[in-house]
C-alpha cells in the first residue's frame, strides 16, 4: 500500500490513512476535449440554467463515478473560475483529462444563467435574490438533468465557498444521487464579520475591491509571487464580461444576487446552520488554504468534526493559498489533492 504524498503544509485525515489507488498521474490524458454548452429550463418561469460539459473525445460510457458537477460561490460565476485556462489549462479540463465527464452550472443571476428581471431595477426595490433554498433547487435540475443525460444514478458533487453550503444541503436532502462530495472553502457559523455585504436585491462590485478583497490577510512581502504574472487579469477580463450591463460601465462592474448575504445575516450569523453535516452519507472531501480570510480554517475544521456519519472524510489544508488559490501558484496543490479523492478506491 502506498501512503499518501505529504504535498501540503498539513493533511488531517479520518477514515482513511492512505490512497491505495496510487498517485494521481502528473501527466494525464492529452486526448482532445469535446465542451458542450446548453440552457436549461430552471424550476421559476422565465430562467434559464447555463450548463457547460467537458469530456474526453469519444468518450460514451459513463459511470457515476466519473461524472462530476461543480457549483460556484457567491459573487462569480463558474465557468470563469473552474474553466479558466491559465497557464493553458483549467481546473475543469485537468479532471476531464483524467477521464471525467465533468460539468459546471451558473445560478440565476450569475454568468451565463438568466438574470431574474429585478436586476435589471435598482436594487433598494427589491427583497434579496437567489436565497440559498432557491440555489439548492437550481442545482437539484441540474442533476437530475445531468443524471437522466448520462444515465447514471449518482453523481460526484464539487461546490466552492456558498456552493460547499448549497452542495451539501442538497446532499442531506438526496444521499441516494451523491456518489462522493467535494467542499472546496466551506462556509459554516461565522466568528469573525463576512467580507461581502450588500443590501437589496442585488450587489454592485468593481475590479479593484475584488483584488483587495483577495489579497486580503496576505503579508505584504507575499502579495507579489501569489498570483503568477497576468492571472488576475485574465480572470477579471472573463469574469466581468459576462455582466451584460456592468460590462459596458467605466470602470466595469459586476452585479450579484444578494440572498446568500441575507442568508448570512439571518442564518449563519445567528448560530442557524441550513443544513445538518452529520446527515451527509457520501465520502466528503473538505479542502482549504490557510489564508482565507472569507471562510477561515475554523469553519472547515467546524465541519470537519460534523460530519460523523459520512462514509469516510478528510481535511486537506494548502499552504500559502487565499481563498481563491484555484487561480494562485499552489493551484496544482488543490487539483491533485481532489483527483486523489476522486479516484481512490471505494472503503
Amino acid at each position: 500500500m502506498r501512503c499518501c504524498r505529504a504535498l501540503l503544509l498539513s493533511v488531517s485525515v479520518s477514515g482513511l490513512a492512505c490512497a491505495t489507488g496510487g498517485a494521481v498521474q502528473p501527466n494525464p490524458s492529452k486526448a482532445p476535449l469535446v465542451m458542450k454548452e446548453q440552457r436549461i429550463p430552471a424550476r421559476e418561469a422565465g430562467i434559464e440554467l447555463y450548463l457547460r460539459n467537458k469530456h474526453p473525445d469519444g468518450m460514451t460510457r459513463f459511470t457515476s463515478d466519473r461524472v462530476l458537477l461543480f457549483v460556484h460561490g457567491a459573487t462569480y460565476p463558474a465557468e470563469t473560475s473552474f474553466d479558466l485556462p491559465l497557464d493553458g489549462t483549467s481546473w475543469m479540463d485537468f479532471i476531464a483529462q483524467h477521464g471525467f465527464d465533468v460539468w459546471l452550472v451558473d445560478l440565476p443571476g450569475y454568468g451565463q444563467s438568466t438574470r431574474p428581471p429585478q436586476m435589471s431595477e435598482p436594487p433598494e426595490k427589491n427583497p434579496p435574490l437567489v436565497r440559498t433554498d432557491a440555489a439548492v433547487g437550481a442545482v437539484a435540475t441540474a442533476v437530475d438533468f445531468i443524471l437522466k443525460e448520462r444515465g447514471v444514478a449518482k453523481l460526484d458533487l464539487m461546490g466552492w465557498s456558498w456552493g460547499t453550503s448549497i452542495m451539501s444541503a442538497f446532499a442531506t436532502a438526496n444521499p441516494d444521487k451523491v456518489e462522493r462530495l467535494v467542499l472546496y472553502a466551506p462556509q459554516w457559523i461565522p466568528s469573525t464579520p463576512a467580507l461581502i455585504s450588500g443590501s437589496g436585491a442585488y450587489r454592485t462590485v468593481n475590479i479593484q475591491a475584488t483584488r483587495d478583497r483577495w489579497l486580503k490577510g496576505v503579508a505584504e512581502d507575499k502579495k507579489k509571487d501569489l498570483i503568477p504574472a497576468g492571472w488576475f487579469e485574465q480572470w477579471s477580463e472573463a469574469t466581468f464580461a459576462t455582466d451584460p450591463v456592468g460590462s459596458q460601465a467605466n470602470p466595469r462592474t459586476l452585479r450579484a444576487p444578494n440572498g446568500v448575504i441575507a442568508d448570512i445575516k439571518e442564518y449563519w450569523s445567528e448560530g442557524k446552520p441550513l443544513y445538518d453535516p452529520s446527515q451527509i452519507r457520501a465520502p466528503t472531501l473538505l479542502v482549504h488554504a490557510e489564508w482565507d480570510q472569507d471562510l477561515p480554517s475554523y469553519m472547515a475544521r467546524a465541519v470537519f468534526e460534523k460530519l460523523t456519519n459520512a462514509r469516510w472524510k478528510r481535511f486537506v489544508e494548502i499552504g500559502e493559498g487565499t481563498h481563491t488559490v484555484i487561480m494562485e501558484k499552489n493551484r496544482m496543490q488543490l487539483f491533485r489533492e481532489v483527483q486523489l479523492f476522486l479516484e481512490e478506491p471505494a472503503h
